[in-house]
């Protein structure tokens, strides 16, 4: 199973959780865009259909903040040029911001899609996101068929709300990754 991280805004820094995931976990690769820093919906989209169509296992999405509009943009629009659209097998969202508020650096983006994931799917929020109220989040969850996990006061779920490598995470992933196959080998 090949683990695909989706980072979000600016990309993820040394400190952020995904890049210590990617660095110390086997089978976890960054999507890389071709610009974090002007992110264009159909651009990110295609980046990300790409990335999938790259990898020859199934496939499980781990994005943060605008990876998490990515991913649900991404189903939203069929997932366009996937060859083989089953290979995906989860998606784990942290920190979907709001990109309907007003000065968002990314209006493509605009609104969150709220459809039904066709593959499990769990969202992690924070009580105190500063992109993002919790009630908006728990509607998107609902929206999206997804499994909630409340975090407490961890800010925008980043680099600077000290995480490191993210054990109950790591622990939240390898939960969603075992109701996709009884098969699927942990992350470890």
């Amino acid at each position: 199973m090949q683990i695909l991280t989706l980072p979000g805004l600016y990309g993820s820094g040394p400190g952020h959780w995904q890049t210590r995931w990617e660095a110390e976990l086997p089978n976890v690769k960054r999507v890389e865009q071709q610009d974090w820093d002007h992110p264009v919906k159909d651009q990110w989209v295609a980046t990300l259909s790409a990335a999938v169509n790259a990898v020859d296992d199934e496939v499980v999405l781990v994005a943060h903040s605008m990876g998490c509009a990515l991913t649900a943009w991404w189903l939203a629009s069929g997932m366009p040029g996937v060859v083989d659209k089953s290979k995906v097998r989860a998606a784990f969202l942290v920190a979907p911001p709001n990109v309907g508020r007003a000065n968002f650096p990314a209006p493509s983006f605009n609104p969150m899609p709220q459809i039904s994931f066709p593959f499990p799917v769990a969202v992690v929020a924070s009580s105190d996101d500063p992109w993002c109220d919790l009630s908006i989040v728990e509607a998107w969850a609902s929206s999206w068929g997804a499994e909630l996990h409340l975090i407490g006061a961890r800010g925008h779920i980043n680099g600077e709300s000290g995480l490191g490598s993210w054990t109950q995470g790591q622990a939240w992933l390898n939960g969603l990754i075992a109701k996709t196959a009884k098969t699927t080998k942990p992350v470890q």
